[in-house]
């Protein structure tokens, strides 16, 4: 089979035809009539390029590259509407995390926990492109079936592997339905053979959860075994792990105990071995992570062949400005925006001795614990979000920038492909979330002793302070992460998860799980005050998107929200 390992994943679509066959998958839904080109599928070429297009709209943008027109989403800001750079503003900042300024296309609405289903475009961009990464899928399985196999000359060709390539186009319809589940609740179904002039069905979130499970259940052992599928593609291992993720979260989205299952699953993920804790935590945010053997499922970019300034590019220039590059390097120069900043509940959530940058210690070795990278070494910078009159500023020096995306290797080189978008791959599933989500199974109710729930979560706190087996030349490891049973909590794995996982698009999700989210538990700005309030529980979902109760007079909006 030909190689889609990284790079050529994106180049084969961004290059070649796909550029132009598949202009016209910006509607809902699609069929037969309005199929790509039958030129697409004269090949098995034709076929790897439309899964490459599957994986691809969750981390880039368009068919050009670089922000350079004919994007997905017709009408969207293309620059702002990639779905990493999305959910940072749905799951991040509208969390104790992460601050930003800007009030355009509805952030400072996500900021302050006030939106409304007309009033910020960045809920309807994210509705929108999981939408269409489903009809992406939608038309991968549509085509590749038997029949058409049969009718196209290409059954030989392809017959030991087109049940493979529906599995992953199944299981990313799968995944986007899950995070509809999480973030809209109700929504409609649409698969392969939904009618063009066919209306939608809204199915309840707990349909909408439940079909997702079916769909991941069905395809667990049509994926390929673990470790043997091709680098940024899925195996059975991101099954588990989102099976594992969705029974997490079962109680708060369909009011169901389903910790037990979550327990089965993320266990089965860390028990497997294929993933194991990279060595040092640092490394699987940089540019050469494709070599980190943690991430189960990395989203691909390359700042030469798939640039948008939509996914990890984003997750440095904001978090950076220019004169940090001459503190640190940042493997983006001069060309940092500056406009994202960590809450002060993310910097308290760590030892404050850790918290500084050291200019003689850029990588952090002396820290006790390595995930606490942040900028305080601007002139003038302080930890407040805001100035002295006590308002809310665009001053990067108020509020500390968060350092742990960087455009260089390991060896602390900037890559090949220079400082103008990163070549970072973004981390969707890793191990090290598996491990936690078992611990907390655990403390839910799941049959596992809390002595291995500790052991789950001692693992990755020993990996956060380089301490015991993860001890390295060079780096502080004198202090050993590991806590007792006594210390081990639900609180506690909440704490934890803020650590490990922050900007990795898990935190609102968390805090609703643990009834932390819109009552008694308040941050910079939340509700519009400046230390925050209490909000309706209605901010627990997301509005339908008015448009598309417009486009679907049918569809009913979720409770609290103006129809």
């Amino acid at each position: 089979m030909k190689k889609i390992i990284a790079y050529s994943f994106n180049l084969l679509f961004l290059v070649t035809f796909l550029a132009s066959c598949l202009g016209d998958l910006d509607t809902m839904p699609l069929d037969n009539n309005q199929l790509v080109s039958d030129q697409v599928y004269k090949t098995k070429d034709g076929y790897t390029g439309v899964l490459a297009k599957c994986y691809s709209s969750l981390i880039l943008t368009g068919q050009q590259g670089g922000d350079g027109g004919n994007g997905d989403l017709e009408g969207a800001n293309e620059g702002y509407s990639g779905y990493v750079r999305l959910l940072f503003y749905l799951q991040e900042m509208s969390t104790d995390n992460f601050l930003m300024p800007s009030s355009s296309n509805g952030l400072r609405k996500c900021l302050n926990l006030q939106w409304d289903a007309s009033n910020a475009s960045v809920v309807t961009w994210t509705y929108q492109r999981l939408y269409m990464s489903i009809a992406y899928c939608n038309e991968l399985l549509r085509e590749c079936t038997e029949g058409k196999l049969q009718d196209r000359g290409l059954w030989e060709e392809m017959k030991d592997e087109y049940i493979g390539y529906r599995a992953e186009a199944r299981f990313i319809r799968a995944y986007c339905y899950s995070m509809l589940c999480d973030l809209f609740g109700s929504v409609p179904y649409v698969d392969e053979h939904t009618g063009v002039k066919e209306i939608p069905v809204q199915y309840t979130r707990k349909q909408i959860f439940e079909y997702a499970e079916s769909e991941l259940l069905a395809v667990e052992n049509e994926l390929k075994a673990p470790g043997e599928n091709e680098y940024g593609r899925i195996d059975r291992v991101a099954d588990w792990f989102l099976l594992a993720r969705m029974y997490l979260n079962a109680e708060s989205w369909i009011h169901e105990n389903k910790y037990q299952e979550a327990y089965t699953y993320a266990k089965k993920v860390v028990t497997d071995g294929h993933y194991p804790l990279a060595s040092d935590y640092r490394e699987i945010f940089l540019a050469d992570n494709k070599t980190c053997k943690e991430i189960i499922w990395g989203l691909v970019q390359d700042g030469q062949r798939a640039q948008s300034s939509a996914g990890t590019n984003f997750y440095v220039k904001a978090f950076v400005n220019g004169p940090m590059d001459e503190l640190y390097k940042t493997g983006v120069g001069s060309r940092g925006w500056g406009n994202v900043r960590a809450k002060m509940t993310l910097v308290d959530a760590f030892d404050a001795d850790d918290v500084a940058f050291d200019v003689n210690d850029t990588w952090g070795n002396g820290k006790k614990d390595k995930r606490a990278q942040f900028m305080t070494a601007l002139p003038n910078q302080v930890k407040e979000t805001w100035d002295s009159e006590l308002n809310m500023t665009s001053t990067f020096t108020c509020g500390y920038g968060y350092i742990k995306w960087r455009n260089v290797t390991k060896d602390d080189q900037l890559c090949a492909s220079g400082d103008a978008y990163t070549s970072i791959d973004f981390p969707l599933f890793r191990t090290a979330d598996a491990y936690l989500m078992a611990a907390e199974a655990i403390l839910r109710g799941a049959n596992g002793t809390e002595t291995e729930a500790l052991g789950y979560v001692n693992e990755v706190r020993s990996r956060a302070y380089m301490s015991g087996k993860y001890a390295k030349s060079g780096v502080r490891s004198d202090v050993s992460g590991e806590i007792g049973l006594n210390e081990l909590s639900l609180n506690f794995i909440l704490s934890e998860r803020q650590k490990e996982l922050a900007s990795e698009l898990t935190r609102r999700t968390d805090l609703i799980r643990f009834g932390k989210y819109t009552k008694g538990n308040n941050w910079d700005w939340k509700n519009g005050i400046r230390l925050g309030g209490d909000v309706d529980d209605k901010y627990q979902l997301f509005p339908i998107p008015e448009s598309e109760l417009t486009n679907n007079p049918a569809l009913n909006q979720n409770d609290g929200y103006k129809q």
